[in-house]
């Protein structure tokens, strides 16, 4: 497993009965995870004096609780050069996926040993982090994603980070119908980066699920790298795309096309009060190599 232990600015601290306790920052936040099924004592002190906790609904969804009125709307947080902004935003969410930073540094490593100028293509991007890394990095970013608030939320990490302007564009858009409106006017990329969501909608409100339409996506994808390219990160939240299942897809998708080798593992967070390491998703990479 890979792990994102060069953080300063968070900390998992303890994790029990389908909660995580964390800190960003200096505010510390209870946050519901699926895969923390074990009973451990929640001995730290901590588990009773932070700032929010997120409570599911048992009618789906559900909402902050707020402890202390301290709680900002927003505030900053550092990964290294990097700084974004942090919400508690619904369903849970802060607008970072701290185990990232693995491939943040990892992509950083790919575009500054390249020794020419790259091109990335960061589907599904969120909230700007991984589009971030690889500006810092000396890259040229096109960022896509359907939510205008998010692309929005990116623009603003860029400015924190010192690099909105750098050379990147904002776009606003479905990201199937993005990447085949590439494919037509020839447009190759030396990077990609997908983070699809296990579940979403169509641009005609067709609901679709990442296990039924990744493995076309990654064919079109292949599409957008060229015999230079560098690679290719496929990043899944599923339980259902296990970290094998996908390195699988990207090499017989990507790799039939490009040749290359593939490599995937989880990645996951130290848990500071016991030493032991939560895993918090998957990545596969495609190399050409």
């Amino acid at each position: 497993m890979r792990c994102a232990d060069d953080w300063n600015d968070y900390e998992l601290i303890d994790c029990s009965d389908g909660e995580k306790l964390e800190r960003w920052g200096n505010i510390i936040l209870i946050r519901p995870d699926p895969q923390v099924i074990w009973h451990s004592a929640k001995s730290n002190a901590l588990w009773k004096n932070a700032h929010a906790r997120y409570q599911r609904s048992k009618t789906g969804g559900g909402s902050w609780d707020i402890y202390h009125k301290s709680l900002p709307a927003a505030w900053e947080i550092n990964y290294k050069d990097l700084c974004f902004g942090v919400k508690t935003m619904g369903f849970k969410h802060t607008g970072i996926f701290p185990e990232q930073a693995v491939n943040w540094d990892e992509l950083s490593k790919i575009i500054q040993n390249a020794g020419r100028p790259v091109k990335v293509l960061n589907l599904f991007g969120y909230t700007g982090c991984a589009t971030i890394a690889c500006l810092k990095a000396g890259a040229s970013v096109c960022h896509v994603d359907a939510s205008k608030g998010m692309v929005q939320w990116a623009k603003e990490n860029a400015k924190l980070s010192g690099v909105a302007d750098k050379p990147v564009r904002w776009i606003v858009d479905d990201c199937f119908k993005f990447v085949k409106r590439e494919i037509r006017r020839g447009n190759t990329y030396d990077i990609i980066i997908m983070d699809p969501p296990s579940y979403g909608r169509g641009p005609n409100k067709e609901i679709w699920k990442l296990e039924d339409s990744i493995f076309d996506f990654c064919l079109s994808c292949a599409q957008l790298l060229n015999k230079n390219s560098l690679a290719l990160f496929l990043n899944s939240y599923s339980t259902g795309l296990s970290s094998s299942v996908m390195e699988y897809v990207l090499s017989a998708s990507v790799g039939t096309a490009l040749g290359g080798r593939v490599e995937s593992d989880e990645i996951g967070l130290r848990v500071r009060d016991t030493g032991l390491v939560l895993p918090c998703g998957a990545t596969a990479i495609w190399r050409k190599e």
